[in-house]
């Protein structure tokens, strides 16, 4: 079951870089570098002191930037070209010791996975900037910082509850893809009326 493990530690930790990127490089690099366990094909580079802190500095930059309304949304568009571009390598990096047709389906579905759930980041936070309070924001941040940790550990160290936890989130994604869509069609539109200058509107960006 080895290939089990593999493929759901790939998956798992692609899914946490759509979450919180930095926070799982960290954990990755951090649980090889004390001998808590091997990490699979490519990933083994990550237990680079330079490495780990790069990321953990990164992660203390995001946590703040994460917690305030409207800059979290920036930084989450801005991200759209790292996280799903690193979850792509995380998962071919973790597989790339398999046979081709092994690892390049690991790759595509790791991509697929970190993509909604960065998707899925950033259309909770629309709606966490749409309400008046900040509270919103706080909240969604610290639960985002857990499921990554979280999720980080359970990708290493329980393949069978992370494959649940994959399944169950790819069924609610699918579920609620509508939402998604136009949560995230209106960050789009608020972005480009922040940087004009311009009343931000709920109504109109609906």
């Amino acid at each position: 079951m080895e290939w089990f493990s593999t493929l759901t530690l790939a998956l798992g930790s692609a899914w946490t870089s759509g979450i919180n990127l930095y926070a799982t490089v960290a954990v990755l690099g951090a649980l090889q570098k004390f001998g808590a366990t091997k990490l699979p094909g490519g990933l083994d580079v990550l237990d680079n002191w330079w490495i780990i802190g790069f990321a953990a500095g990164l992660y203390l930059v995001e946590f703040f930037a994460d917690k305030i309304p409207y800059v979290d949304t920036v930084w989450d568009v801005v991200h759209t070209f790292i996280r799903i571009p690193a979850g792509v390598v995380v998962a071919y990096s973790a597989t790339n010791e398999m046979d081709p047709s092994f690892y390049i389906p690991a790759a595509l579905l790791g991509g697929g996975l970190t993509a909604a759930a960065h998707t899925t980041k950033s259309a909770l936070r629309v709606g966490a900037n749409l309400s008046p309070e900040p509270v919103s924001n706080w909240a969604l941040s610290i639960v985002e910082d857990v499921i990554a940790f979280v999720g980080a550990l359970l990708a290493v160290f329980a393949p069978i509850i992370i494959a649940g936890v994959l399944a169950i989130f790819v069924l609610a994604f699918f579920y609620f893809f509508p939402k998604i869509f136009r949560a995230v069609r209106r960050m789009l539109r608020a972005i480009k009326a922040f940087f004009a200058g311009e009343k931000y509107d709920e109504a109109a960006l609906r």
